[in-house]
């Protein structure tokens, strides 16, 4: 797809649009409690039975509950408004955290942990999205359109932020604080972070009932290109997943342990670079095409983790995978808003995140038990072959991600229109 394009706006331009800061700021507090989830599982349940394989467990469960729950919170947000969801949904959240975190500390059985841990995962306010679509809405104008490819890499950058700071957090108060002081500080962050933001409803999009006049009650997962789309994220979700089961495994089979969070930090530092750059750039070729080469080169580096064994060469093309990331993540979030009608985009968002956090929970399951069963190298296969797979599907769906129609007036981005033409 060839397309007329402007110069690319900064992110100063993008925050300045009035009413950015007032979702932006509580909505980043909002997602971060959702970043030390996982590793707040992880470290109490570890803590109280003396297993990573449970923790690990107790943690997929909750990923998995998220993955399938999040795109019907987001088909209600486009429904009823997002203040009509996310309030109940943090009081549910802060509550089913509290309740597991109090089952894990009264040595409750593992079964009672996993029936805990679906509330508690199918509950996650999905601010992510949320941000997203109100980019959309308040830069769904003539005059501010061509800031959407920037609020989209804007986003990107954000989460991939979020996804360092917490685990981080959630590390320092389960380890000096309290084993149960990670769900603790989660449980509070949610409740406070999700209220502020739900608070702020000037900038949520309209909502789209059913039977209103004009009103699209498409479902976000009946058209193509979101479900290929959805393939996409699986599996970069799985380098998420494998690339931290692998990167602690390889960790302890060289005796240094503490190097784990250094590549791993190196991984998402490339991520977030990746993503400024993505932001700053004005594309000459269109969202389909940058996906599919995107999501190419994400695949040929991912191919190469299995072979390596030295930190300095995992430091490197951990670094290059995160960087492949991005433009890919990028540029599935744009093309949402070209392929998905306003009255289905908040369920279009949760979808694709919620196949990340679905694919993140797998490639954790498998991974852990190939490096368990046969080294560390193995379970860096996983984001090789779920990479592979996903990219063969994109190219054979391809098509899907165009426009039904050619020659029309088509969105560059989440929200931006320009004349485009379909090859």
């Amino acid at each position: 797809m060839a397309s007329t394009v402007k110069n690319r706006p900064g992110y100063g331009q993008l925050l300045r649009t009035p009413g950015a800061l007032s979702f932006v700021l509580p909505g980043f507090a909002a997602r971060q409690p959702f970043a030390m989830l996982t590793m707040s599982i992880v470290l109490l349940v570890q803590h109280t039975t003396g297993s990573f394989g449970s923790a690990g467990a107790v943690a997929a469960v909750t990923g998995i509950s998220m993955a399938l729950f999040a795109p019907q919170s987001g088909k209600l947000a486009d429904r009823f408004g997002q203040s009509a969801v996310l309030i109940p949904g943090v009081l549910i959240n802060a509550v089913s955290v509290i309740l597991l975190a109090s089952l894990a500390l009264a040595d409750a059985p593992l079964w009672a942990l996993f029936l805990a841990a679906v509330p508690a995962g199918a509950s996650v306010p999905q601010v992510g999205p949320m941000v997203r679509a109100r980019w959309a809405a308040v830069l769904d104008r003539p005059d501010r359109r061509h800031l959407l490819p920037t609020a989209a890499a804007f986003e990107s950058v954000t989460d991939e932020l979020t996804f360092v700071v917490g685990p981080v957090l959630a590390t320092m108060l389960c380890t000096v604080v309290h084993p149960g002081a990670g769900l603790a500080a989660q449980a509070v962050l949610t409740l406070a972070g999700g209220l502020l933001f739900a608070a702020q409803r000037g900038t949520q999009p309209a909502r789209h009932l059913a039977g209103e006049e004009h009103a699209e009650r498409t479902s976000a997962l009946a058209i193509p290109g979101v479900r290929a789309l959805i393939v996409a994220m699986l599996g970069i979700g799985a380098v998420f997943g494998g690339m931290q089961v692998s990167l602690t495994a390889f960790a302890e089979e060289i005796g240094q342990a503490g190097v784990n969070g250094l590549l791993y930090g190196i991984f998402a530092a490339g991520n977030m670079v990746a993503g400024i750059a993505c932001g700053a750039v004005a594309w000459k070729i269109g969202p389909r095409r940058r996906l599919l080469l995107g999501y190419t080169a994400l695949t040929a580096v991912a191919a190469t983790l299995w072979t390596l064994d030295s930190v300095a060469l995992f430091a490197i093309v951990g670094l290059l995978v995160g960087m492949s990331i991005a433009p890919a993540l990028i540029t599935a979030f744009t093309l949402v808003e070209q392929l998905v009608p306003a009255s289905a985009r908040t369920e279009a968002f949760t979808w694709l995140t919620g196949a990340v956090a679905f694919g993140q929970a797998a490639a954790v399951t498998v991974a852990g038990r190939l490096a368990d069963a046969h080294g560390a190298s193995f379970g860096f296969l996983v984001p090789a072959v779920a990479t592979a797979l996903a990219l063969l599907t994109l190219f054979a769906l391809r098509g899907r991600l165009a426009p039904a129609s050619k020659g029309r007036t088509v969105a560059r981005g989440v929200g931006q229109r320009a004349l485009a033409t379909v090859e």
